[in-house]
């Protein structure tokens, strides 16, 4: 009985079943993650799955990359039109990270 590790979902690939993306494991295998190291990074994945996901981008390699790129472009369009911060809320952004680098040294 075959299984399917890899389901298309609101307009994504996410591991069938769950909230991880196929993104996620694709940028880890890339990254040249082992399977064991990219399950120790997603607790809530079976080694099985990781297999299954590597498996199908393997399988469809073109594709993936291309939806990968797309959705690249989509949320660099998206980042250039979003009205930008204003002045105040950029400075207590700052002021709020200044501070949690400050007690996490």
């Amino acid at each position: 009985m075959a299984k399917e590790y890899v389901e298309e979902r609101d307009g994504g690939y996410y591991l069938t079943g769950t909230r991880v993306s196929l993104d996620s494991i694709v940028e880890c295998f890339n990254e040249g993650m082992a399977p064991e190291t990219i399950r120790a990074e997603f607790s809530t994945l079976g080694l099985s799955q990781v297999y299954g996901a590597i498996a199908f981008y393997l399988d469809n390699q073109t594709l993936v990359d291309q939806y990968r790129v797309d959705q690249e472009l989509k949320f660099s369009n998206t980042r250039m039109a979003a009205e930008p911060l204003p002045e105040e809320m950029r400075r207590r952004r700052q002021a709020a990270r200044e501070h949690l680098h400050a007690i996490t040294q």
